[in-house]
């Protein structure tokens, strides 16, 4: 019997719609195309996809502000994403307790994401009122992208070291596409 691969996804991998929502959005980004080649691939090759809950609409919803990961690092926000997740990491631990049947090739988070981001996230210190910033614009651009992983992912990480999983974990990069396709298999 083949073993059937499975690959965890960030939420936005499959459901876009639960994404910040923008008003011009553009659907044309090496991003998109990226993600939407890869689904295309992992169909084609038998691939399963489980994918991981979006903290920042189960928490928020669908009308929500864009945040950065220095609002989303707080006790509230880290509990949020463990609760969320533990249902994920108990079936990660019996997908990897049936190795004869199952292999997870890994887990692919969305880049710039506060929350899901792995190998950069959004960061800023901006918050609270928007009627008690004269220079919107100025406060807007204060945001910068960092290298370092978003909360979902640091609290994932913690939760997959005690439940001693090792798995590649890697985000969606448009520059460097061959990593999500190797988890693929092609």
């Amino acid at each position: 019997m083949e073993k059937k691969k499975i690959i965890f996804v960030s939420h936005c991998m499959i459901n876009t719609a639960s994404k910040v929502m923008k008003y011009d959005m553009d659907f044309n980004t090496p991003e998109e195309a990226l993600r939407k080649q890869f689904l295309i691939k992992a169909i084609e090759n038998n691939v399963h996809l489980i994918q991981l809950p979006c903290p920042e609409f189960t928490l928020y919803g669908a009308n929500r502000w864009g945040h950065t990961k220095d609002q989303f690092d707080n006790p509230f926000f880290r509990d949020h994403c463990k609760n969320i997740l533990v249902p994920i990491v108990q079936q990660m631990r019996e997908y990897y307790g049936q190795k004869d049947k199952f292999e997870v090739t890994g887990i692919i988070g969305i880049n710039g994401s506060p929350s899901c981001g792995v190998a950069y996230t959004c960061k800023g210190h901006w918050g609270g009122g928007f009627s008690g910033h004269n220079d919107i614009v100025a406060v807007l651009q204060t945001i910068r992208s960092d290298e370092d992983k978003g909360v979902l992912f640091e609290v994932l990480e913690e939760m997959l070291i005690e439940a001693n999983i090792k798995t590649k974990i890697i985000g969606l990069n448009p520059q460097n596409p061959h990593e999500i396709f190797e988890l693929v298999g092609v």
